[in-house]
This record gives C-alpha cells, structure tokens and sequence, in this order.
C-alpha cells in the first residue's frame, strides 16, 4: 500500500546545495532539515528548490555549500499558520541522496510526476500577449489519510484542456518544479520578497474512474 501511494508522486532533482542544513522538526525521535538546491533551467535562468531532509539520510552538521547532488523523493506541502491564516508550504521530501562530480550534459535535472485530484476549480486565463495559462490545484493522496496540496501552472493547450477539468477529476502531471520571486504586502508601505513554489505543467491526462 505504502509503495503503491509513493509511486503517485515522484520528483527527481538534481543540484548545487547553496546553504547550510537549518532544522525543521522531529516526529517520533527523527529530525528532520531543510537546505536549498539550486536547480539549473534549459533557458540559463535557475529555481531555488528547498529539499527536507532526514538526518539519518546524511550528517547534517557538515558543510555541503558547493557540492552537487541528485535528490530522488516527494513533492509535499504542510499549512503553516502566518498572519492570521494558513500558508501552504512546499518543499521536497528526500527519500534518496547521492553526490554527484557534475551534471551529465543535456540531463533532466528537475523531473515531477503526480497522480491526484483535482480540488479547486481552474483558474483558466489569458494574458495582455495572448497567452493561455490555467492554474489547478492538485490534491495527491499520502498513506495513513494525508494528502498534499500541490499547485500546477498549465500552458496553452495544456490550459484549455486543464480548464475543462470538474472537482474531484483524477489527473496525471508531468514537469518540473518551479520557483518565482513575488513581493508581499506586509503593512502600510512594506513590501517583503518572498519565493512561490508550483508545478510546471508539460503533460497532462484525466484518468476516467470505472463505476
């Protein structure tokens, strides 16, 4: 059961460490820490994905700053409570951590595949140039009655199709994770930078449920 659930959300990664190992939380006697991988894109630009990591994967007392790694794991999201409301957080569950000397050149290094539920409407929109873009919200079950909330971001025919899709439709997705500065309003004249984490949507298919 637990291998099965596991299979509906894999994420492969593959990076530079750029900070040091902060701690998270413990469940059951295990800590647990996060540290950021700086994921290069095809187009020269990079995403900032934090990766949790178990310390009996690997002594987090080192220093890895510099060192590339390759990260096989989960997408998962926990709501942390901020400001009067809960914030969805994302990060990737580290299930396998291997060094790496480089990357291996024209190599997928930031793979997604999720099989979830749909449990928002679609956003479908355009923007001022035109281009269609649909925001779905995709709910992938974990063992034991947890689920993680993943957002996904879906381009043209991608965002047509996406736009269709009726709560509580199963859905597959294939992408890659990204990141995207916004700034916040805090108060009167106070903004804060802040990183946005999602889904970019390469594939996608419905699974029609047998009655």
């Amino acid at each position: 059961m637990v291998d099965k659930v596991i299979e509906n959300n894999q994420v492969i990664i593959m990076g530079e460490i750029v900070d040091d190992f902060t701690y998270s939380h413990e469940i059951f006697g295990e800590a647990f820490y996060m540290v950021n991988i700086r994921v290069e894109r095809l187009s020269d630009s990079e995403d900032l994905i934090p990766v949790m990591v178990s310390e009996r994967l690997l002594d987090v007392t080192k220093d890895y700053k510099g060192l590339k790694i390759e990260v096989v794991g989960q997408f998962r999201s926990y709501n942390r409570h901020e400001e009067k409301k809960n914030k969805l957080v994302l990060s990737v569950f580290a299930r396998e951590i291997d060094f790496v000397d480089e990357m291996p050149e024209n190599s997928k290094t930031n793979q997604i595949f999720l099989d979830g539920f749909i449990c928002k409407p679609p956003i479908y929109r355009r923007t001022p140039l035109g281009r269609e873009i649909a925001d779905i919200l995709l709910a992938v079950n974990r063992p034991y009655g947890k689920s993680d909330y993943i957002p996904c971001i879906c381009w043209g025919r991608n965002a047509r199709f996406a736009g269709t899709f009726q709560v509580g439709s199963r859905c597959l997705v294939w992408g890659r994770i990204q990141s995207r500065e916004y700034m916040k309003k805090l108060g009167e004249g106070e903004m804060e930078k802040r990183i946005a984490y999602e889904v970019s949507v390469s594939k996608l298919e419905t699974v029609y449920e047998e009655s």
